[in-house]
């Protein structure tokens, strides 16, 4: 409903005002990625610190590209979007970014609250020169990894991604249809014993698209194709509640949805990074060379920094905000998990603290994943496909037409979905801070 009232707002404004875009704000966000009441708190928030009136237009994308695109080739004049890491460092490459201001007078320079770990990751981006940091801040990250219901699957068998290769779990394994992410973790783990070796290391095997490693992937991918269910964008996680399959390799955030809605109906799902190695994705607020309004845009940016509204973000989407600090890590901390070594996040006196290990993995394991980088696009899709396309099962189709169903009741239970999932968060965050 919120996102209909922003639309017709955003309508409304451009027919109504001929000019006065310095007061209007275009912020270009993934669906179900922002806790909504926080857009017009911040045009009050604007206002007390600038003494000037902006308006929110809120638009949202569902694939990098199609944003790239109406920026790249459309000019469209966003003021703020928020891309993955990949397409951060192509925007980068090809002049499409304007630095980010960080002076606000008076008003505090929140994103001095992104974590050192986030800001250590985003110089990794190839930038001609350039450092990122200067030009994006972490919004959220996390990591890929493997969903898996314990009913069917050990413990013991996620630490590597052979699992996937076991043939008694044949037409109960799903892919994750993201070509880059599953190069770049198994990338990591057939080098692991090079890693060890000090051969190579995790930066020089994230930029390789050398040939030979996509075929070492695509051979690998190929030993337990036939075994894949289905290859998901976005399904997997409702497919891993209704136990039609058994394991997932997905994103951390969609494991988080599909833990909490797995709970909610007495059922039990997991997530593990193969202690082999992963990858880590991040997406960052950055502000496009068309932009209109680079000032609300940057003060934007400061107040999605501020650690209360990293946390309910957080406590809206399920995702992790990249922001850090005493007073995230104060909220987080949970004494039904184990300790764990979050140091790489929240600093030294983090080295044993009992935080969620799905949004924020032990620093041993984090040490084994790469960052994805924009190198052999076409190589790798070219690779992607060749996989992809032997192995349709009866088990594919099947899941396609249950997928076809879903759609129809999707739409129906959406927005009670949301409304409900909003409601279990918000008993978490309660039950958080009662047991301080």
């Amino acid at each position: 409903m919120k996102k209909l009232i922003y639309f017709i707002a955003a309508a409304l404004m451009f027919a109504a005002c001929s000019s006065g875009r310095d007061n209007i704000l275009k912020v270009y966000n993934w669906a179900d990625y922002i806790d909504e009441d926080l857009l017009g708190e911040f045009e009050q928030w604007y206002y007390e610190q600038t003494g000037e009136e902006v308006q929110i237009i809120y638009q949202t994308f569902d694939i990098n590209e199609t944003m790239l695109s109406k920026i790249e080739l459309g000019h469209e004049d966003y003021d703020v979007v928020c891309p993955s890491d990949y397409i951060i460092e192509r925007m980068l490459s090809n002049d499409l970014l304007i630095p980010i201001n960080k002076d606000f007078g008076d008003t505090p320079n929140y994103m001095g609250n992104v974590s050192p770990y986030i800001s250590e990751m985003f110089k990794q981006i190839k930038s001609d020169g350039k450092d990122a940091n200067d030009y994006s801040v972490g919004y959220m990250w996390g990591t890929v990894g493997l969903i898996y219901n314990p009913k069917y699957i050990q413990d013991h068998e996620v630490v590597t991604w052979d699992v996937l290769r076991n043939p008694a779990y044949k037409g109960k394994v799903l892919m994750k249809d993201a070509f880059r992410d599953v190069y770049t973790s198994f990338l990591v783990a057939l080098n692991g014993e090079a890693i060890d070796r000090g051969e190579k290391d995790l930066g020089t095997i994230a930029f390789d698209d050398s040939d030979e490693s996509i075929a070492l992937v695509e051979e690998y991918l190929n030993t337990f194709k036939e075994s894949v269910a289905g290859w998901e964008a976005d399904f997997g996680k409702e497919q891993m509640t209704k136990e039609l399959a058994w394991i997932n390799l997905s994103w951390s955030g969609d494991a988080q949805w599909a833990i909490d809605e797995a709970a909610e109906i007495g059922m039990e799902l997991r997530y593990a990074i193969p202690q082999t190695g992963s990858s880590v994705w991040f997406d960052g607020w950055v502000i496009p060379k068309y932009a209109r309004n680079v000032k609300a845009a940057s003060y934007f940016i400061n107040f999605m920094c501020m650690p209360e509204n990293a946390l309910r973000n957080m406590d809206m989407t399920g995702y992790v905000s990249a922001v850090g600090g005493d007073h995230v890590l104060e909220n987080m901390q949970d004494e039904e998990y184990d300790p764990i070594d979050a140091s790489y996040f929240f600093g030294p006196a983090a080295d044993s603290v009992c935080v969620n290990p799905v949004m924020y993995p032990d620093k041993a394991i984090i040490e084994r994943c790469a960052m994805m980088h924009d190198s052999g696009t076409e190589k790798l899709l070219r690779m992607w496909s060749r996989v992809k396309g032997d192995s349709a099962s009866a088990w594919t189709y099947i899941l396609i037409c249950l997928v076809f169903l879903g759609l129809i009741a999707a739409v129906i239970v959406k927005y009670t979905r949301n409304y409900y999932r909003r409601q279990y968060y918000a008993k978490k965050r309660k039950r958080r801070n009662q047991k301080k």
